[in-house]
């Protein structure tokens, strides 16, 4: 009696171990894979608490979440011939889960590998602006590139993000550069139509005081006001070019009359002899001093002798 107890004890604990080993329990974001014998079953497991045949059965469970991946920075060389280094981002999740176990060994390292080689084929085949600026078509080209082979693999691309793109230094200078002078033309440009409108203006204004004279000079003493507003002692007054002009003529005139020649004086290359004239005089006192020949050439004089200095040196020397 006592080894009858012993055997139903023995077999009551083997029983529950094994009811133990076989119940399992699916999660709601899982779904369970049954290898039956190693063949995989029809359909997967949906949650809640799910009997194995022990030691026949085998379940494998698989996430369904969305799964969020970093891709690694790649290197390469845009279609302009610009080095850059872009990451990504991509989001995937499962959506047949017997296709993602059996189809593919680990299908979140094969989804890491084929996002790597297809961000360094975009990148190739894309400008540095559009990794810049146009990183829309960019994205759907990505999600393009994964969603083929992904869909074999039971796995559902939700969407592809390009994170960062990192550019040389030498090429950041260039492009703030380039875009220090976009800034300065377009400065330029606005100031340029700003005195072009101003002109504008300017010869409305000078059509309107033309047709009234009153306007330019209220505008005149209106500058002066303007001058004399602030604390100083300087007061600035227009004068007329035309005025100006008028005194330098009206100069002019004063001293050409000034250089005219005296009415009694002989002119010049006349016969005149001079104030200190050296003529020579006549044998008597009605008798005119004979013609000089060379009158107009100046008489050369003498030289007159310098004072002597005396020799300093004695004569038995």
């Amino acid at each position: 009696m006592e080894v009858v107890v012993v055997l139903l004890v023995v077999l009551a604990v083997l029983g529950v171990i094994a009811l133990s080993s076989s119940v399992r329990v699916v999660k709601q974001y899982e779904r369970g894979v049954i290898y039956r014998f190693g063949r995989v079953g029809a359909l997967p497991k949906q949650p809640g608490p799910r009997m194995l045949i022990p030691f026949v059965d085998r379940m494998t469970k698989v996430n369904m979440q969305v799964v969020t991946m970093p891709v690694p920075s790649q290197d390469g060389i845009t279609r302009d011939n610009v080095s850059v280094r872009v990451d990504a981002v991509l989001y995937f999740r499962v959506v047949d889960p017997i296709r993602a176990t059996v189809d593919v060994q680990n299908y979140q390292f094969a989804m890491l590998q084929v996002a790597q080689t297809s961000l360094r084929s975009i990148i190739g085949k894309s400008e540095l602006d559009d990794l810049l600026s146009g990183r829309e078509q960019l994205h759907e080209g990505l999600e393009l590139m994964l969603a083929t082979p992904a869909a074999g693999w039971g796995v559902h691309i939700d969407r592809v993000e390009i994170k960062d793109v990192a550019l040389p230094e030498s090429m950041k200078r260039s492009m703030a550069r380039q875009a220090e002078a976009d800034r300065e033309r377009r400065a330029r440009i606005i100031t340029a139509d700003g005195e072009f409108q101003a002109s504008q203006k300017l010869s409305e204004a000078a059509r309107t005081m033309d047709a009234n004279p009153a306007a330019l000079q209220l505008r005149l003493l209106q500058t002066v006001v303007e001058v004399a507003a602030e604390k100083n002692s300087t007061l600035v007054m227009p004068f007329p070019v035309e005025m100006l002009r008028f005194f330098d003529r009206a100069a002019a005139g004063t001293g050409a009359t000034g250089t005219a020649a005296p009415a009694g004086e002989a002119p010049a290359g006349g016969t005149a002899a001079p104030a200190g004239g050296t003529a020579a005089l006549g044998d008597g006192p009605g008798e005119s001093a004979p013609a000089v020949e060379g009158a107009d050439e100046r008489a050369e004089l003498p030289r007159s002798a310098g004072p002597q200095i005396p020799d300093p040196r004695s004569p038995d020397e």
